[in-house]
């Protein structure tokens, strides 16, 4: 009976996707649903859309800067990603995504301000579970298994479609506020999500991205520094009522991310790099096929390498407000 009703029921899948800070905005994945999983903000749960699923998504990602003075020096003031999306699911245990990120990046005086579509990425995930076995997720899932372990799989790939060599209003180019990174990144990520007594949820996530050097077109090169990213969240079900298909999660996120040092013409680029756990507490609101999440995400403890100088990069954060909308079709 538990089955059947599981069956009958219509799931809301939606992504979590984390749209990286400063010259980063690549996306990762997840999914959750009316009945079972909770979804969070930034961290990727393990759960793939149904077959022959569409789904749209919005992400809008705030940062307010930290300023080290009142006058008018060039500080970064903030900066705002919005990311737009649309995922297909191919089998039951396969899905795939494409995004392209918008990015408005701000800075005292205006000299340095820029604005525009980012590169383009797509992304693939393979979706697993833990049944007497690991196993590929099956077509028709019980609530009951729905309880079990589920993990994924994803890779992900950058086109350079965004433009590399925006230039600032005294005509320079400064790779942190273009809008593009000349060539591919590659990512990939692993997640694993486990739903405990029906109303909490716990999801890992664990992921690389990697950036090659690139040429600008005043003849120098920059290589980002590599991201590894190690991110925990816990999820719980504070209401739910089926007559109106409606859902309410409370949720708290521990983020951390691990930025290698920028290469500049070879050499490591100062003020560059280092290590950030955010804490990101929130809220996602499910009504029939729409999802609506709201948080603010806080740098909590960091340890960067030149700490003094690093003002407009990540841990260097006043807050970040995230929200994100996503349809189901």
């Amino acid at each position: 009976m538990r089955r059947g009703l599981a069956r009958s029921c219509v799931l809301l899948l939606l992504l979590a996707p984390s749209a990286a800070v400063a010259h980063h905005g690549v996306a990762a994945l997840g999914a959750a649903g009316l009945e079972g999983p909770g979804s969070p903000l930034e961290t990727s749960t393990s759960l793939t859309l149904p077959r022959g699923s569409i789904l749209t998504y919005f992400k809008f990602d705030h940062a307010r800067w930290e300023r080290y003075t009142i006058r008018r020096d060039e500080e970064s003031i903030y900066s705002s990603f919005w990311m737009f999306g649309v995922g297909y699911g191919i089998r039951s245990w396969l899905s795939a995504y494409a995004f392209l990120p918008y990015h408005q990046k701000t800075v005292e005086g205006g000299s340095s301000n820029s604005s525009g579509f980012a590169d383009m990425s797509l992304n693939a995930v393979l979706g697993l579970k833990y049944d007497d076995g690991l196993r590929l997720v099956p077509e028709n899932q019980s609530l009951d298994d729905l309880e079990d372990w589920h993990f994924s799989l994803y890779l992900g790939m950058t086109l350079p479609t965004g433009d590399p060599n925006t230039r600032t209003r005294t005509n320079e180019i400064d790779p942190g506020m273009s809008l593009g990174f000349g060539k591919p990144a590659f990512g990939v990520g692993l997640t694993a999500t486990k739903l405990f007594r029906e109303r909490f949820t716990y999801i890992a996530e664990t992921a690389y991205l990697y950036f090659q050097d690139y040429k600008y077109d005043d003849g120098n090169r920059t290589q980002f520094g590599a991201e590894f990213r190690l991110n925990q969240a816990l999820t719980y079900r504070l209401l739910t009522v089926p007559r109106w298909k409606f859902r309410l999660d409370a949720q708290l996120e521990a983020d951390y991310l691990r930025l290698g040092r920028d290469k500049s013409n070879g050499s490591g680029e100062p003020a560059t790099g280092g290590q950030i756990l955010y804490l990101l507490p929130g809220f996602r609101a499910y009504w029939r096929n729409t999802s609506l999440g709201l948080g603010v995400k806080l740098p909590t403890w960091t340890k960067l390498n030149e700490d003094s100088e690093q003002q407009g990069g990540e841990g260097k954060e006043d807050y970040r407000l995230i929200c994100t909308l996503s349809l189901l079709f």
